[in-house]
């Protein structure tokens, strides 16, 4: 993807004033007459996130100005980038690290197309790197999220189970990791029945993908939900409730994203990486509702719904986690409706075991415009998931509560004593917003990475 950061300036590249709102007054007495009359005329506010154009003496360009404020983040930029013209701009001045990574982030995303499938349409105009930027960090975080949006956008014909585990490989090889896949019957032999259950409708076999790298450090594990499309199985989704499933692999997205900015950030830790791929599909041999299954934490599911599937495939991935004791473990998962119904589609509904872990990914995402919003893991909802025939049903009989269900559902396959966040995302932006396309999107991405930084990154 084309980032639009360009290390020297053209010949048509023009000046851009960055004003902070409290010193605009300042900057206002400092322009000619005809200036100012100019920002009057065009009807410039003066408000943070407002711009202009300024002519020179003779009627040309001098440059141009973008006013900041306290509520000036990441995406106040992209929306810059998506309004002025299509030429190349230079900050004057140095900005502080942090702003000036906003600038550069929020200026790429604005860049952001996906391409697969047609040539590429936007046109935006460039931006020669701000003094302070941190390139490195600022690549990597646009590289992983062009990764995630594009695997969100691909279609289930071009992105299965087979593929998505393909993409894995990639990730590995770039960084030299160790890439495990597990495909099949051999999902039985290896004791992941609940995977294997889920996905063995499919012409595309259910897989269990697992990455590691490094060898030194505390452990990081991080699990993916990788429903490269959910039909509902036996429980059929509706047309409509069906059009967008190509997105039910968005939580691998984001592990595999999240996983490739800690190898390319050499955080000194052991990352795992586990991804059930799967897709739950129609045929004679598809798992049925009430279906009791075994699991490899060794529970009982009864399953009450064959739409309910991603919490199963996460399940067995958990309770592979929590084994090897992890010093912290988050999932990503395109779990429920219910969390969009109680956040909408724009923040991570998260849940945590450990409230220093929530406390500290709400302070990175609020610091990476990366919001989110804790739910409850609510004891007493637990007895709303008690089965007559097994240790556990996959989800209530009621309306009510889906998603704090759903999170303890899986918090059964997770041991009391491991650091644990689960992320119920949506994964996908409904509408066009600058920097925000309509399509896959990154939810707890910035924040996540953040964390897991400033943790365990010295």
């Amino acid at each position: 993807m084309p980032h639009n950061l360009i290390s020297r300036p053209r010949k048509d590249t023009i000046t851009l004033a960055v004003i902070e709102s409290s010193r605009l007054a300042a900057w206002r007495k400092g322009l000619s007459r005809a200036q100012r009359a100019w920002l009057e005329q065009t009807g410039f506010s003066g408000h943070p996130g407002s711009w202009a154009m300024l002519p020179n003496e003779k009627g040309g360009v001098k440059g141009a100005v973008f006013v900041t404020g306290a509520e000036t983040d990441m995406w106040s930029w992209s929306t810059l980038a998506t309004r002025l013209p299509d030429v190349s701009f230079k900050i004057v001045g140095r900005l502080s690290q942090s702003v000036a990574n906003d600038a550069a982030l929020g200026w790429g995303f604005a860049a952001y197309e996906f391409t697969r499938y047609r040539a590429a349409k936007l046109s935006r105009p460039d931006l020669v790197w701000p003094a302070n930027a941190d390139r490195t960090a600022v690549r990597q975080m646009l590289d992983a999220t062009t990764l995630l949006r594009d695997l969100i956008n691909i279609p289930a014909e071009d992105l299965g189970p087979s593929e998505l585990a393909n993409e894995a490989r990639k990730v590995g090889r770039t960084f030299k990791a160790r890439v495990r896949v597990t495909t099949g019957d051999a999902l039985i032999k290896a004791n992941y029945p609940m995977i294997h259950m889920v996905g063995r409708a499919s012409d595309d076999a259910p897989r269990l993908i697992d990455m590691r790298w490094g060898t030194k450090g505390p452990q990081v594990t991080l699990v993916g939900k990788g429903v490269c499309f959910d039909t509902g199985g036996l429980d059929l989704k509706p047309a409509a409730g069906m059009l967008r499933m190509k997105k039910d692999m968005g939580g691998a997205a984001h592990a595999l994203a999240l996983g490739q900015l800690i190898m390319a950030a050499k955080l000194p830790v052991r990352l795992r990486v586990l991804i059930g791929a799967v897709e739950n599909a129609v045929a004679g041999n598809a798992y049925r509702p009430w279906d009791v299954l075994q699991t490899r934490k060794g529970l009982t599911v009864e399953n009450a719904n064959t739409d309910a599937e991603g919490r199963l495939v996460i399940g067995d991935c958990l309770a592979e986690a929590s084994r090897e004791k992890p010093d912290m473990l988050l999932d990503f998962a395109t779990l429920t409706g219910a969390a969009r119904v109680a956040v909408g589609t724009g923040l991570a509904a998260v849940f945590a075991n450990d409230d220093k872990l929530y406390a500290d990914l709400e302070k990175h995402g609020a610091a990476t415009s990366d919001p989110m919003w804790r739910l409850p893991l609510h004891k007493p909802y637990r007895a709303l998931l008690n089965s007559k025939v097994a240790d556990i049903s996959s989800a209530s009989d009621g309306p009510f509560g889906g998603a704090i269900t759903a999170a303890l559902f899986l918090q059964e396959f997770v041991d009391d004593d491991v650091p644990w966040a689960h992320f119920d995302i949506m994964a996908w932006n409904t509408g066009n917003l600058p920097g925000r396309p309509t399509g896959g999107e990154a939810q707890g991405l910035r924040a996540a990475f953040s964390t897991i930084k400033a943790r365990f990154g010295n």
